[in-house]
């Protein structure tokens, strides 16, 4: 099978446009057309080159874990028909990777769940045997599974990192009752995917959420969820406590960079194409092992 090209860009013209690292996200007044995109970021910098297919499979994916766990969500739909012409003048480009959705108030907070200790909550661990001021037992290792999963809220970043902070802080920015809501709505939704994840000889050691408030007050997903870029799966054969166990995701993006003389705070260095098709190759097998399919 060719290797398609990258598509890095969307330009539809007549709707505002905003991009973030990875989505071109349209404006279309009630509604919102969200284009994922095939760009990869690392070390908080979009890269300038995209790996090819990567939008699609992490919207394919996303629908096929909302149509599995049953989700109130934001998806209307995945015909770009019913984005109009300006959308579907455009399918070779679009298709596959372009869902129209119900336009949110976003809630301003990425809802982590965590279920073994890695990444920042490795960090703050080590520090204060604490993860978002959760106290945590002692003599915990590197990728520990933990007792329960436990909920660490963090502050939405449109650049840079996102910071972690307290359940404590997330109730004084959204209010109680929001806040148990989408606690409770994140730990079973995470829940219920690292079982279906562990019959699959994965383990999905953590995740993010995002919610939005419809006009009617009803809080509903939005966004990608549980996909390689806003979680961290690792494949049981190869996981061991002590190590950060390799993962479904960029990681040899990240590990290639770490090889070169980029100092982190300017544009980062064209990616090799062995770079690029090792991190593509390693998006399909997320998929097919997850989803039971091949990806086409």
């Amino acid at each position: 099978m060719s290797v398609p090209l990258a598509i890095t860009k969307t330009e539809i013209v007549g709707f505002p446009c905003r991009r973030g690292k990875v989505r071109d996200v349209y404006d279309l007044g009630d509604k919102l057309v969200i284009v994922t995109t095939d760009r990869i970021s690392a070390f908080d910098w979009v890269l300038a080159d995209g790996v090819p297919d990567k939008g699609k499979i992490l919207t394919q994916l996303t629908l096929f874990w909302m149509n599995l766990l049953k989700v109130e969500n934001h998806l209307i739909s995945t015909d770009l028909n019913e984005m109009g012409p300006a959308f579907s003048s455009q399918k070779s480009i679009l298709e596959g990777r372009t869902i129209l959705v119900k336009k949110t108030d976003v809630v301003p907070i990425e809802c982590v769940v965590r279920g073994w200790l890695a990444g920042s909550g490795w960090k703050e661990y080590q520090s204060s045997s604490t993860v978002c001021g959760i106290k945590l037992p002692a003599g915990l290792k590197q990728s520990s599974k933990l007792p329960e999963p436990i909920f660490t809220p963090a502050t939405k970043a449109e650049t840079g990192h996102d910071e972690n902070i307290s359940f404590e802080q997330m109730v004084k920015e959204v209010g109680s009752e929001t806040a148990n809501i989408l606690r409770d709505r994140s730990i079973d939704i995470y829940s219920r995917a690292a079982a279906y994840a562990h019959e699959k000889g994965i383990i999905l050691a953590d995740t993010k959420f995002e919610w939005g408030k419809l006009k009617s007050g009803e809080i509903i997903l939005i966004d990608e969820a549980l996909t390689p870029d806003s979680s961290r799966f690792w494949d049981e054969k190869s996981y061991a406590t002590g190590i950060s166990p390799p993962s479904f995701d960029k990681q040899y993006i990240r590990d290639w960079l770490e090889t070169t003389t980029w100092d982190k705070n300017s544009q980062p260095p064209a990616m090799p194409q062995a770079t690029i098709a090792q991190t593509r190759l390693r998006y399909l097998e997320a998929f097919k092992i997850l989803t039971g399919k091949d990806f086409v």
